[in-house]
């Protein structure tokens, strides 16, 4: 049986410590992390395969359209290149070019809805709800915010 490609993505910080929280699955499947160009990332390649995409935050909202479109190009290198079976995010902004990319191609999303939410939506997480095909939240609380998530706890 051919084993499956998992793509993780997920901007620096908080989505990329959740993600990498799930070492112990994803390390069983032939996998791929993107996360955005920092010291970390760098440090992350000693020990995992990793793609860098631009570090862009949206309060100079020119120069982050701009970096917006350039990581949505590479996001589709990327994809191309690594052709993933399933999509694996906690988000950001980083991830919803290539969660859409994925849905394009016919493949699984996954998406991890942030811990720090327990009451109200991310922008990535909105984004994404709609085409993902399994949404996990970590709180209770936010079945309500998203009807069709599933809670199992949090990733910690």
């Amino acid at each position: 049986m051919k084993q499956k490609r998992i793509l993780l993505i997920a901007s620096i910080g908080g989505h990329l410590t959740q993600l990498l929280q799930l070492e112990t699955l994803f390390t069983n499947y032939n996998y791929h992390i993107v996360t955005e160009r920092s010291i970390i990332a760098k440090q992350l390649k000693d020990r995992f395969p990793v793609s860098v995409l631009l570090q862009g935050g949206r309060n100079y909202p020119i120069r982050y359209l701009f970096k917006f479109l350039y990581n949505s190009w590479k996001s589709l290198a990327i994809f191309l290149i690594k052709r993933p079976d399933i999509i694996i995010t906690t988000g950001a902004h980083t991830a919803v070019p290539m969660c859409y990319l994925a849905k394009l191609f016919r493949r699984k999303i996954i998406f991890i809805e942030s811990f720090a939410k327990s009451t109200s939506p991310t922008l990535s997480g909105r984004l994404v709800y709609p085409i993902s095909d399994l949404f996990i939240v970590q709180w209770e609380s936010m079945k309500e915010v998203y009807p069709k998530a599933i809670y199992e706890g949090c990733v910690y």
